[in-house]
């Protein structure tokens, strides 16, 4: 077996597309964990950003700093479906540059 077959991502995004955000992950696969399907995990967090010049922020002014609250989303997939997987998400993101953090998981399997 595969030393490091499964990714966990940590996608940061706003509360009002959380929905868009769960239907794009279940439309790719992301989230299926053994007869279950669609399993993700969020928690509320606080993030802070300071749009630079050039930047047509979703949130926030040029220069100056945006402190908001956001949703940290945690799903799963398997290792050959995370270019896919961050594809779908940057679909529906309204950032520019979307935060979205991808992790291997050592000896974790479906």
């Amino acid at each position: 077996m595969d030393d490091f077959a499964c990714c966990k991502l940590e996608i940061f995004i706003p509360e009002t597309h959380l929905e868009a955000l769960r239907q794009a992950l279940l439309e790719v696969g992301a989230g299926h964990i053994g007869n279950y399907d669609g399993c993700l995990s969020y928690s509320p967090v606080t993030s802070c950003w300071r749009p630079l010049a050039g930047t047509s922020p979703y949130l926030g002014s040029v220069g100056r700093f945006s402190i908001e609250p956001e949703l940290k989303v945690e799903v799963a997939c398997r290792r050959e479906q995370v270019d896919e997987t961050v594809e779908a998400v940057k679909r529906i993101h309204p950032y520019e540059e979307p935060v979205i953090h991808v992790i291997p998981l050592y000896r974790t399997g479906f």
